[in-house]
């Protein structure tokens, strides 16, 4: 009856470890406060959005994420991270949030959650200057890409079947993609629209955009399933910039950065 009566004293211990545990890897808006710091997960090579200045991560997002930590009265602390890494490091409860411009889409919307749209965007194709292509020559054509990005899928036919590239080579950037573009190792890149002017603007001497919309999309920041006492929080901050018209003055000042 003794062993009994502490074998099921040590299951009642491990509950309440497990409900500890478990608490503590969800970052509600209370815990937050507590803790005093916001931490927000990211990858800073898509400028506009992510970018990195004196070896600091800037950008939109950032912005964006610096008066969601004020409106909670916290700090922000950010980490940079390959961009496949960043949803599944808020799902576990790693990082608060997420923000690498992610686009809204079913299989992410089954892994995390996802606050109010903040941004529409495209995907467009950016391509030696004096070329022309169209999203019918992709069969014909080898196209670069951020790994695990919309571009990504879009080249390897995941939209439509009957749109594929050739070839698709993943970069950990779509600058880094456009640097094999000016030496003429791919054909394209395909790429959110504002990166995508970024890079333009940035080489405008060697590459440019072609003016076709490829895709239509949302980007919006994530957390942790179920965190809802969180994603409230944000998403009244990113209403109350929406409504001020900041996210479009934030977006002027990164472009071209």
């Amino acid at each position: 009856m003794k062993k009994f009566v502490k074998i099921m004293a040590v299951i009642a211990a491990m509950g309440v470890m497990m409900s500890f545990a478990g608490c503590a890897s969800t970052p509600t808006a209370s815990k937050v406060k507590e803790k005093g710091v916001i931490t927000m997960a990211t990858n800073a090579a898509f400028p506009p959005f992510e970018y990195l200045k004196d070896n600091k991560v800037s950008g939109v997002d950032v912005d964006v994420a610096n008066e969601i930590a004020k409106d909670l009265g916290v700090k922000l602390e950010i980490k940079d991270m390959e961009f496949d890494m960043v949803i599944p490091s808020v799902k576990a409860g790693k990082f608060d949030f997420g923000a690498a411009g992610i686009t809204i889409r079913e299989d992410r919307l089954k892994e995390v959650d996802f606050s109010v749209e903040y941004v529409k965007s495209s995907q467009y194709m950016v391509v030696q200057k004096g070329k022309s292509f169209t999203k019918d020559d992709l069969a014909n054509m080898v196209i670069g890409v951020q790994q695990g990005t919309t571009g990504d899928l879009y080249a390897s036919g995941d939209f439509d079947e009957d749109v594929k590239a050739k070839e698709v080579k993943q970069y950990k950037s779509a600058v880094e993609a456009a640097g094999d573009l000016k030496l003429g190792r791919i054909d394209a890149v395909i790429v959110d629209e504002l990166p995508a002017k970024t890079i333009v603007e940035g080489a405008a001497d060697k590459l440019e955009l072609i003016d076709e919309k490829l895709t239509e999309e949302s980007y919006a920041l994530c957390v942790k399933k179920g965190n809802k006492t969180l994603l409230d929080s944000i998403n009244k901050t990113l209403e109350r910039l929406m409504n001020e018209g900041k996210i479009d003055e934030y977006v002027i000042n990164h472009m071209g950065k």
